[in-house]
């Protein structure tokens, strides 16, 4: 088992506020992963892996907390969310035991890409995702969640950050779900990606388990809040977080591609 790095007091006070937030952004509408991320790259001596790793540790804590509150409170349909989770699981596992492999700058400039490709379509359609407006039925339907879950869960467990983001998207833009209930199962799918990297970077021994179980705790408490917001709120207050965690999303991508091309 690793064992957690020495951290001053000032280094575990930042990195459980950026797991609470994390924990509320992703509750709400994905992304949690740009801010919690980045800040287990700033703990000393850790790893890319051994970060991403930890970082899902403490996400899956919080997206339990926000896939059953959402079930409580908005009853997602289970139908497309199901086939959806099991692809997304698998996807994740494959995704994870590439995760050591693949440099993760070769992706960036493409996900920057698809990110500003999704802003612009969301804001070129104010009314896109306000209300439920579902494509296909049947087998068609969830045929194609599961091919929407298999191909962004092999992300998350490649990569991860903005997960959730593609998820509500791709359930708003493809599938036809408003906001609300894209978000409900975007969690429940969510919490089946983290489970299958994990699946994987646990017996590999990637996982501090200390700083990840205490990153875990402040995300759950994030998702709580964040989960019951989005609830009370609704869909139309969900569009608003969504604009503004990819904006972020874009920002901080096109600041680490630039300062990569310039160095």
């Amino acid at each position: 088992m690793l064992s957690v790095p020495e951290l001053d007091l000032l280094t575990i006070v930042l990195l459980l506020f950026a797991a609470l937030a994390a924990g509320w952004v992703d509750a709400v509408v994905g992304g949690g992963g740009l801010i919690q991320l980045p800040a287990l790259l700033l703990v000393p001596g850790i790893t890319p892996v051994q970060a991403l790793a930890t970082n899902k540790l403490g996400s899956i804590l919080g997206t339990a907390t926000s896939s059953i509150t959402y079930y409580r409170r908005v009853g997602p349909d289970l139908r497309t969310a199901g086939p959806m989770a099991v692809a997304a699981l698998g996807g994740a596992v494959g995704g994870a035991a590439l995760a050591a492999l693949i440099p993760a700058d070769l992706f960036k400039p493409v996900i920057l890409l698809v990110l500003a490709g999704v802003l612009v379509f969301t804001l070129a359609r104010p009314k896109l995702g306000e209300y439920d407006d579902l494509r296909w039925v049947g087998n068609g339907h969830r045929r194609i969640a599961a091919a929407i879950g298999l191909l962004i869960g092999g992300y998350d467990g490649l990569l991860g950050p903005g997960t959730g983001t593609f998820l509500v998207i791709a359930l708003v833009s493809v599938l036809g779900y408003s906001f609300l209930p894209a978000s409900a199962i975007a969690k429940i799918v969510n919490f089946a990606t983290n489970l299958g990297a994990l699946i994987f970077f646990v017996p590999a021994g990637h996982v501090i388990w200390t700083l990840g179980l205490g990153l875990g705790v402040a995300n759950l408490v994030g998702a709580y809040i964040g989960a019951r917001m989005a609830v009370a709120r609704g869909s139309r207050f969900v569009r608003v977080v969504f604009v503004l965690v990819v904006a972020v999303l874009i920002l901080r991508l096109g600041w680490d591609v630039a300062d990569e091309w310039l160095s």
